[in-house]
């Protein structure tokens, strides 16, 4: 990306250090940001970038360290301290009330009022117009939350920060949940908001994103910084090294494919949705042993009611799905489990994981009901333990121990964690979900190469992603998916992104089994 004129610092975090019980997330960082500058905080998940950030917002306390904010020395001990000294958040997960609408989020705890005491929308309306065609973040006061989209969503979150007067922005992994047409948007919101002289922190760990968007580049690993780099003058590869400490390979190293019997056929297979709506449309396919079949298309076109009918997790209408000629149409997960199929959820928190529970009961979570892990109605904590142990070590997971909360570590172990427990139980057929959704650089690495392992061992591997990357990284063969339909099948070294891309829009492709 182009030079930016920069100034002076408009913030200097000097020394911070933050512990929490077995871990120390952030150790003696320094971090500065430039007057009209967007500045990547980049880093592995758990490095300590949003612990640093929320350090910034009042969100948690240093245990040591100094910020200035415009040369002055500042003490943050709450949001409201951040925000009287212009310093906004716009967090991963939005803060917004659903059913209220724009205006109303925008204006909730400085609501504009008449004689006093009477909520005035009228005035609320109208500041909001301003500031969002100030900013050229166009959106409709009225609209309720629930009835927009999420990259809407996150510009209510943008346009509440700059309300209340922010001059430094910090946008945690804001693209984790967007689309790319989304991204492209609020990167142009963001250099818009850089020519009128704000300044920003754009948490990520997206190497490619962080590349295009930003100046400079400050990278963490393991709560220290490793480097602070002109983002002109480094590449990908050379950031990615920075990010995890060892040379990564970007580009997933894997031999022709062997493919064998099938495993999984579906014939004909029709479901609906949550609203009753058909979401599966007659869907016919093929997943052999010893090859990854990709599921290609843009979210919403069925992809999660395909899998949740594959899983257990949802009806078919009609139709049969079969597994090495067994027909197990509309069986319940655990029977499925037990014949084995394993899953790989979209959601890690909704259905992968009990976030409660320890790293070693979520190890067990399909087969804690067999032995060893059962004594007839008690459970053998220690050979439940000394599997964790042993996946731990095997699957790379970072945690203090196997009797560390699941809901404390990193998504990329969390990630580990499921991957884990699935791949370990010698499955006939991997069903991966959006498998590598929210991690980094070393997390994809790691997934990607447990995947293809199942594959050279024997099993079928079934990958649904939004990443149309991925899909061509990993896929033998590619499905694309357009409102509920199969549109074409095709061998992966015939693809061409133009092509899926057509398809994924709904162009017919070439057909398949």
């Amino acid at each position: 990306m182009g030079e930016t004129a920069l100034g002076a610092p408009v913030l200097e975090m000097k020394g911070i250090t933050k512990r929490f019980p077995g871990v120390l997330a952030n150790d003696g960082v320094d971090f500065t940001l430039l007057k009209g500058e967007i500045h990547a905080l980049l880093g592995e998940n758990g490095a300590g970038k949003s612990t640093l950030m929320k350090i910034l917002y009042g969100l948690y306390m240093a245990d040591a360290g100094s910020i200035r904010v415009e040369g002055k020395d500042v003490e943050i001990r709450e949001p409201n301290d951040a925000l009287r000294l212009g310093i906004g958040m716009v967090h991963q997960h939005f803060m917004l009330i659903p059913q209220f609408t724009v205006a109303e989020n925008l204006v909730l705890g400085a609501e504009p009022t008449t004689g006093g005491v009477f909520l005035d929308m009228k005035a609320a309306i109208k500041k909001v117009k301003q500031v969002s065609e100030h900013y050229g973040l166009a959106i409709d006061p009225t609209a309720r939350i629930m009835d927009i989209s999420v990259g809407m969503q996150q510009r209510v979150e943008i346009l509440k920060a700059l309300l209340r007067g922010a001059e430094i922005l910090v946008l945690d992994e804001p693209t984790a949940v967007l689309t790319p047409q989304e991204v492209a948007e609020l990167f142009t919101i963001m250099r818009n908001l850089r020519e009128r002289g704000k300044s920003i922190v754009f948490i990520s760990h997206k190497l490619k994103e962080v590349t295009e968007i930003s100046d400079r580049v400050t990278v963490v690993r393991r709560g220290r910084v490793v480097g602070s780099v002109q983002t002109s003058t480094t590449t990908v590869d050379a950031l990615a090294g920075l990010m995890v400490g060892r040379a990564v390979e970007l580009v997933v190293e894997k031999g022709p494919s062997n493919p064998g019997d099938d495993v999984l056929v579906l014939q004909d297979v029709y479901a609906l949705d949550q609203r009753r709506l058909p979401a599966v449309k007659g869907v016919s396919l093929t997943v052999r042993g010893g090859e990854i079949l990709g599921i290609a298309g843009v979210d919403g076109n069925g992809q999660n009611e395909l899998v949740e009918v594959i899983t257990g997790m949802r009806r078919a209408t009609s139709g049969k799905v079969l597994l090495k000629g067994t027909d197990i149409t509309n069986w319940d997960p655990r029977r499925l489990s037990g014949k084995g199929v394993v899953h790989i959820p979209a959601d890690r928190h909704r259905h992968g994981l009990v976030l409660d529970f320890t790293v070693a009961e979520n190890m067990v979570l399909q087969t804690y009901y067999k032995p060893p892990f059962t004594r007839g109605t008690s459970l053998n904590w220690d050979a439940i333990r000394h599997e964790a142990r042993r996946m731990i070590e095997e699957y790379d997971v970072r945690t203090p121990s196997e009797d560390t909360r699941a809901g404390s570590l990193s998504g990329g172990n969390q990630q580990k964690v499921i991957v884990a427990r699935e791949l370990s139980r010698s499955p006939e057929l991997v069903v991966a979900a959006q498998p590598t959704r929210g991690l980094d650089v070393g997390a994809i690495e790691f997934v990607h190469s447990r995947l293809v392992k199942a594959r050279d061992e024997g099993k079928a591997v079934l990958l649904v992603s939004l990443e149309l990357d991925e899909i061509m990284a990993l896929a033998d063969r590619i499905a694309v998916m357009y409102e509920g339909v199969i549109v074409g099948i095709i061998d992966r070294d015939e693809a061409t992104e133009e092509q899926l891309g057509l398809m994924m829009a709904g162009a017919a492709g070439r057909g398949g089994r």
